[in-house]
């Protein structure tokens, strides 16, 4: 199979990066989007990221130089997102980012609550060792409870409920998935208008 960076190397024409095990850019202009649209007078939110996954961590460390917020990047030991890329993101932003092990601890306060499936593509074989390692984990009414009355729930889909996320807060009304779902397409259409020269 093709990697997008030889892609990205050798092509005559511009090459967007939809999704690679590193990072998922598409989908960070779609957070942000979802996020600004509904910050409000927010001087910085803080952003409570439960993440399974490098590529979201990482993602969530990307935004930094372009949101003034305070992210905490959460997941059991051994699950951390890579250290230099956080050190790149420490240094190119304007925002806190932590990593932390503890989900109930990271998520007090927080704005904004982000999950993502505990095993993802690529990585079904791994999938009985993850669920066992990311128990606690799972965003409940609990979790959100801490987070407070006032927090959103932002998930990239597809969600596996009932694992990563159950039923009653993926369909709360501070869920906003599929607003955020909807963002994607927009934040596409500006890609693309964009390598256009539109």
């Amino acid at each position: 199979m093709l990697d997008i960076l030889d892609l990205a190397k050798y092509a005559t024409v511009p090459v967007v990066n939809g999704l690679t095990d590193y990072n998922h850019p598409c989908q960070i202009m779609a957070d942000a989007l979802t996020i600004s649209n509904i910050s409000g007078n927010w001087k910085g939110p803080r952003l409570y990221m439960l993440e399974t996954e490098i590529t979201l961590c990482t993602l969530g460390c990307y935004w930094q130089p372009w949101f003034l917020s305070i992210s905490y990047c959460a997941c059991p030991k051994g699950f951390e997102p890579d250290e230099e890329t956080v050190k790149k993101a420490r240094q190119a932003g304007i925002s806190k980012i932590e990593i932390i092990n503890d989900p109930r601890e990271a998520v007090q306060g927080a704005d904004v609550v982000y999950s993502d499936v505990w095993a993802s593509m690529g990585q079904k074989d791994e999938a009985a060792h993850r669920h066992q390692a990311f128990q606690g984990f799972q965003v409940g009414e609990a979790l959100m409870k801490l987070a407070g009355p006032n927090a959103y729930f932002m998930h990239c889909l597809q969600a596996e409920r009932g694992v990563e996320v159950t039923e009653d807060v993926i369909e709360a009304p501070n869920s906003i998935v599929f607003p955020q779902a909807e963002n994607r397409m927009h934040a596409q259409d500006a890609v693309m208008l964009h390598l256009l020269g539109c």
